[in-house]
C-alpha cells in the first residue's frame, strides 16, 4: 500500500507514523485509515524517538517493575524502559530494574501469562505498551487478565489511540483523532463502508495488514 501521508507528532517532532486510508477490518472493528507504525517500532532511532516521548507522563511516577509490550512493541518497550530508569522512577523488583514481557493469547483473544513468566506480574506495577487502540476492547481485556494474574496497572500508553479512557483509566497516546479528525471506528455490523459496498482493502492487527 503506497496511498500513505506522513504524521509528525505535535509535540515531538522526530516522532512519525504514516497513516493509509481504505476499508479495513480489525479484530474489533472496521476502520477508515490504517495506522502503518512499522518502522517506528522496529527502526532503532524510530523506535527510541518514540520511547522517549511516551516516557515523559511517567516522570512523576513511583513505580513500574514491568512493561507488558502489546502489539509488537517489545522493541519501544526495552527503550521506554531505559528512559525510565534513567529519569529515576524506581523498581521494587529485587534486581532492581524492569521487566519488559510480550503476552500470549488463547483463541477468545484473551491474554495468557504462562507460569513461568507470571512473577514479572505477580505482585508487580505494570504499564501497558500498544501500538494503537479503537475501540478499547483490547485494553480491556487486557487490564483484566493483568489484575487476574495479581498485577496492578499504572499506566497505559499507545502511540495511537481513538480512545481516551478505558475502565475509568485514562490512555495516554502520541496521536489521538483530534491529530485525524476523519478517523471512523465502526461496529461490524454497523459499518457505514460496508453498507455503501466499499470493498475491504485490508484485514488487519497490531502486527500489522494483510491485502484481501
Amino acid at each position: 500500500m503506497q496511498n500513505y501521508r506522513k504524521m509528525r507528532s505535535p509535540r515531538h517532532n522526530d516522532v512519525v507514523m504514516k497513516v493509509i486510508p481504505g476499508h479495513f477490518v480489525t479484530p474489533n472493528s472496521h476502520i477508515n485509515y490504517y495506522i502503518d507504525m512499522t518502522t517506528m517500532k522496529t527502526r532503532q532511532n524510530e523506535a527510541k524517538a518514540a520511547a522517549r516521548a511516551m516516557s515523559e507522563v511517567y516522570v512523576a511516577s513511583t513505580v513500574i517493575d514491568t512493561i507488558v509490550c502489546m502489539d509488537g512493541m517489545e522493541v519501544i518497550g526495552a527503550y521506554m524502559a531505559d528512559e525510565l530508569t534513567r529519569a529515576g522512577i524506581m523498581s521494587l523488583n529485587a534486581h532492581k530494574t524492569i521487566y519488559i514481557m510480550s503476552p500470549e493469547y488463547d483463541l477468545s483473544g484473551q491474554m495468557i501469562v504462562r507460569e513461568n513468566n507470571q512473577m514479572m506480574v505477580k505482585g508487580k506495577h505494570v504499564l501497558l505498551l500498544l501500538a494503537s487502540a479503537t475501540t478499547g476492547q483490547t485494553i480491556a481485556r487486557a487490564t483484566e487478565s493483568i489484575y487476574y494474574y495479581g498485577g496492578t496497572i499504572e499506566g497505559v500508553s499507545a502511540i495511537f489511540s481513538a480512545v481516551s479512557k478505558v475502565m475509568d483509566r485514562p490512555v495516554h497516546a502520541l496521536y489521538s483523532t483530534a491529530d485525524l479528525p476523519d478517523y471512523m471506528s465502526y461496529q461490524p455490523a454497523k459499518c457505514r463502508m460496508c453498507q455503501n459496498h466499499e470493498p475491504i482493502d485490508a484485514i488487519c492487527n497490531g502486527f500489522g495488514y494483510s491485502r484481501l
